[in-house]
């Protein structure tokens, strides 16, 4: 009876696992897990799965020996798998990071070709490569360029340094411990109830401590030090000063780190950056509140939490927006979160509008469309709904003006309407 039980428990896992992972590009099993070694047992024996299995090897501390161990691996299990890699020229993997870009159009090639249906991508072992930060950046950009149809599966003793609060927010990616969805204290972190400390990325990025705001701050450096460090469970000192200071040789980087990071603690007040020999994180007794940790929290229980109360978790999430992140910075690692958290934002509107609209609540929800298309005019999707929607309140010429603003928009950006768009104009003015 008890065998059957487990297996019952197990089946149920990994039927979720299976749910959840559609929702993602990249799956990340919860190094707490105690199902983890079960769920991999049953992805690779599902025969109704493609999956390619590779799993890191003790040498694999860095991109230049992943690369060629992940590629020989995946052609010994697929015939045709490096016919666009090995066209590459020779010097591309000598120093594969500076040519990632090269690289990965190749990857993404190949695993496009890797037959029909869904392609698992399952890494092994993954913790092998904890120290490899131009590995964890490969997987990383991996998972924002590969088709949909694409699954990366990370298996690990160790949660991987990447930015998982933006990549959830961005349903990019899905963090799964025993089969659930893993909804909060995301990084092993949680915001304090009492926080003297309140860091909020959302908007332009203010600092308060004590209910004071930080601006002595010497520079924009420390401050968004700070955000760097929030923004992921650990980073490693290179990480830091390949993003900050990319063009600087790595003596004059971490000369410009250490004095960017006495700036920080300075303006605090605390030594809030600690330091543990490899990674520096957030010093985890100091009392904090992080304002993505929230945000993302309550992104997940508006997906996956109480279906009874849907609109007051989408509104608590959209609540917790106040703009851009770190609104007036344009560095790459900070456009590259924007986008993610205001795709989640945009989400937040349009289950909010659903819902109004489920009410007969169409005013309210023609307004919660309008602010979701003033976060992003490009979406195509909500601006058939707001014209549908002013089609259904009787509002012709606001219909015919929206379109006409929206063909101003497509004229000045060079994109095409769809005909799906076109043609719900010509039912409109017919």
């Amino acid at each position: 009876m008890r065998q059957l039980t487990i297996n019952a428990q197990t089946s149920v896992a990994y039927e979720n696992f299976l749910r959840y992972s559609s929702e993602a590009k990249i799956i990340l099993l919860h190094p707490d897990s105690r199902l983890r070694s079960v769920i991999m047992a049953r992805l690779l024996g599902d025969s109704d799965l493609n999956a390619f299995y590779y799993a890191l090897d003790l040498d694999d501390i860095c991109l230049a020996n992943f690369l060629p161990s992940l590629m020989g691996t995946l052609s010994r299990q697929h015939v045709s798998f490096g016919r666009q890699i090995n066209v590459l020229p020779a010097n591309v993997f000598d120093d594969p990071y500076k040519h990632m870009d090269v690289i990965l159009r190749a990857f993404i090639a190949e695993l496009s070709e890797l037959g029909d249906g869904d392609i698992w991508l399952v890494l092994d072992e993954f913790d092998r490569a904890d120290l490899a930060d131009d590995v964890k950046r490969f997987v990383e950009r991996l998972s924002y360029e590969t088709p949909a149809r694409c699954r990366i599966v990370i298996n690990g003793r160790t949660l991987p340094r990447m930015p998982w609060l933006s990549m959830i927010a961005n349903r990019q990616a899905v963090i799964i411990r025993d089969g659930q969805i893993v909804r909060e204290n995301i990084y092993g972190m949680r915001n304090a109830t009492d926080a003297s400390l309140k860091v909020l990325s959302l908007g332009p990025g203010y600092v308060f401590l004590d209910d004071f705001l930080i601006d002595n701050w010497e520079g924009h450096l420390p401050r968004l030090l700070l955000f760097f460090a929030m923004d992921r469970p650990e980073v490693t000192r290179n990480q830091i000063c390949e993003t900050f200071w990319p063009k600087l040789d790595i003596d004059s980087a971490v000369n410009v780190f250490h004095v960017t990071k006495r700036r920080l603690h300075k303006a605090i007040g605390m030594d809030v950056l600690a330091h543990d020999g490899r990674y520096y994180r957030v010093d985890r007794d100091t009392p904090f509140y992080f304002d993505a940790f929230e945000f993302v929290e309550a992104l997940l229980e508006g997906r996956h939490g109480d279906p009874a109360e849907p609109f007051e978790l989408w509104q608590r999430a959209a609540k917790l927006y106040r703009g851009p992140f770190l609104q007036g910075h344009d560095d790459g690692w900070i456009l590259e979160r924007r986008e993610a958290y205001q795709n989640a934002y945009v989400e937040a509107l349009e289950n909010i509008a659903s819902i109004w609209e489920a009410r007969e609540s169409f005013e309210l929800a023609l307004h919660t469309l309008i602010r979701a298309l003033d976060t992003d005019f490009r979406r195509e999707e909500i601006h058939l709904r707001l014209l549908r929607l002013y089609m259904q309140l009787g509002r012709r010429a606001e219909a015919v003006a929206h379109f006409r603003k929206l063909e101003r928009w497509a004229k000045t950006n060079r994109t095409a309407l769809s005909g799906q768009v076109r043609q719900l104009f010509s039912d409109i003015t017919a």
